[in-house]
């Protein structure tokens, strides 16, 4: 895979973790991020405010591949394949705890936030991520081709 396309994935999946929704135009390599509805608290301002980036998409919809923020249940079963990769045993059954009792989000983040694991899950929450979006840019492609 070429740097130029890495970089493309890596800031979709940045942008993804930040909880913005991001569109990929692979003819012109442009991505459009546009926070995700679902999080904003004033859904009309977000709109008005990323209106021209909106029209661009809906104009030129058979260019853009559109990639979404995860749902919930989908980071967490990144959350889960991070636990069952822990080499710390200790560590690995607290966080397998953590995703089986009452508010796993909150007290994951909290549990890593306060460890030596904190910069491990970074990097590999980042990793799934660029996977995840490699896998959809492919499919987006493909799709694209067939269309023409």
């Amino acid at each position: 895979m070429d740097n130029s396309l890495k970089n493309i994935i890596k800031e979709i999946a940045q942008n993804l973790d930040c909880g913005y929704n991001c569109y990929y135009n692979s003819k012109t390599n442009e991505i459009l991020t546009i926070p995700n509805f679902d999080n904003a608290s004033d859904e009309q301002e977000v709109k008005e405010h990323f209106r021209d980036d909106l029209n661009k998409i809906d104009e030129q919809k058979s260019d853009f591949i559109k990639f979404e923020v995860l749902e919930s249940f989908e980071s967490f079963k990144i959350m889960q394949r991070f636990s069952e990769q822990m080499s710390d045993q200790n560590f690995k059954s607290k966080l397998k705890s953590i995703l089986e009792n009452k508010k796993p989000f909150q007290n994951f983040n909290k549990t890593i936030d306060n460890s030596d694991f904190r910069q491990e899950w970074f990097d590999f929450k980042e990793n799934e991520l660029e996977k995840i979006v490699e896998t959809q840019l492919n499919r987006g492609k493909a799709s694209a081709q067939q269309n023409l």
